[in-house]
């Protein structure tokens, strides 16, 4: 807690409120006290301003681009360990040791299959379901089959649920995929890693042998890492906000899934693969150039700045990496709209106007290339997105109920409605 203080003064009477430093990042005025000292609520749209929880996980500095996941940057993660390291990492603190990672290994590992019953929830929805409606409802139904991990506060049961979350969502994403085009499920492989298992239970046939491609299982697990947390965003304060009523921890994920079907959230990288095949064709790219400089055009370009960073996207240089690298596997150069992206990335990085406005290729850009490359259809893209963020979202809800200050969430409003007015029988109204 800082010394200092802020003034606020309203009607000639000033109040004191006191400031908190992080341990890194801009400090906060603490307002928790301004409704009973003022007789006021202060307003926020979005809460874009206010600092709704203290947390340890994840730190963004959007001006200079960086990205932490415990004080780790997201570089050195990403290219140096693999997505369960960082699953270790953001649910315990701290990296684990090598005998601590080969026991989380093992316990994520022997948690991947599903109850056989959930199976059945799968026909109960229509063929052409989009598979976010089938995670939101198939996850929310773990609560129904594993009863013996929903009590909040048993620390026990707490972290069973977070293992079998981790563990279940890549099974449960696969199957929602398989449904979606009519092959039967996949069930997971205990002798392969987590990102590979993945691959294999979304494009493995019973009829055939299916041999993981170590690069592509690689750029998967980047994906995954990348992903994994983001700070207090839309969905992970959706998930906070439900299990602050207690809820049990596989509803909180399916809220958290839901939120982040959204576009403006989760389906970003889906928008900017929709916006190259709008493009079409790599001759039409000077065009498109052009309207997004327009500012009486309504156009914009998909996958370029980003909300939070200012600066260049630490988590796109790794992606673009990862693509470069997926691409020269997969030799997709018959692929038009590889081409389009390819050719609007270098446009992007060398012209002036971009580079003045800081319009940097995001992480949406490049992981909807990749996640295409791959095999997957672009309705998938969201699915991935809420496996990998699922560790993220565990982490600061089981942060959130092991905080002795969390309270149920209860935002205020500006009152805009009628004010009070009597009821008026029917038969009396004109």
């Amino acid at each position: 807690m800082s010394d200092k203080t802020a003034s606020v003064t309203i009607d000639d009477k000033t109040f004191e409120f006191p400031l908190k430093d992080g341990s890194v990042g801009p400090s906060v005025v603490d307002i928790s006290t301004f409704y009973s000292k003022t007789g006021h609520f202060t307003y926020d749209p979005g809460f874009t301003s206010t600092g709704s929880c203290e947390s340890k996980i994840t730190y963004i500095d959007g001006d200079k681009g960086v990205l932490l996941y415990r004080g780790y940057p997201i570089e050195q993660l990403t290219m140096e360990g693999d997505f369960l390291e960082t699953c270790y990492l953001l649910l315990y603190g701290d990296l684990p040791t090598p005998a601590q990672k080969r026991d989380f290994d093992n316990r994520v590992t022997r948690h991947t299959m599903v109850h056989e019953q959930m199976t059945r929830f799968f026909s109960g929805y229509r063929r052409d379901a989009h598979p976010m409606a089938v995670m939101v409802g198939t996850v929310g139904a773990l609560s129904a089959f594993y009863h013996d991990s929903i009590d909040i506060s048993d620390p026990h049961q707490r972290m069973i649920a977070s293992l079998r979350m981790i563990a279940k969502m890549p099974t449960i994403a696969a199957m929602a995929y398989k449904y979606s085009i009519g092959q039967p499920f996949i069930f997971p492989k205990n002798d392969l890693d987590y990102a590979s298992n993945f691959l294999r239970m979304c494009f493995a046939v019973p009829t055939e042998d299916y041999e993981v491609n170590p690069i592509l299982a690689r750029a998967m697990d980047r994906i995954f890492t990348l992903h994994a947390d983001h700070e207090q965003n839309a969905s992970t304060s959706t998930v906070r906000l439900a299990g602050s009523s207690g809820a049990n921890p596989f509803a909180c994920i399916a809220a958290g899934i839901a939120c982040l079907w959204g576009p403006a959230h989760g389906g970003a990288n889906e928008a900017a693969l929709n916006m190259l095949a709008e493009i079409g064709t790599v001759d039409r790219i000077p065009e498109y150039i052009a309207r997004a400089k327009d500012k009486n055009d309504p156009f914009r370009l998909m996958g370029f700045g980003h909300r939070v960073y200012k600066n260049y996207d630490p988590r796109a240089r790794i992606m673009q990496q990862t693509t470069h690298e997926v691409l020269s596997v997969l030799g997709h150069q018959d692929d038009p709209l590889l081409h389009v992206a390819m050719e609007l990335e270098k446009i992007a990085l060398s012209d002036p106007y971009f580079v003045e406005k800081k319009l940097y290729p995001n992480i949406d850009f490049y992981s909807g290339i990749t996640l295409r490359a791959l095999g997957f259809p672009t309705n998938m893209f969201t699915v991935l997105f809420a496996l990998a963020r699922t560790v993220g979202w565990i982490a600061q809800w089981k942060e959130m109920i092991e905080d002795p200050h969390q309270k149920i969430g209860r935002p205020r409003q500006l009152y805009t409605g009628a004010p009070r007015r009597d009821y008026v029988p029917i038969d009396k109204r004109g």
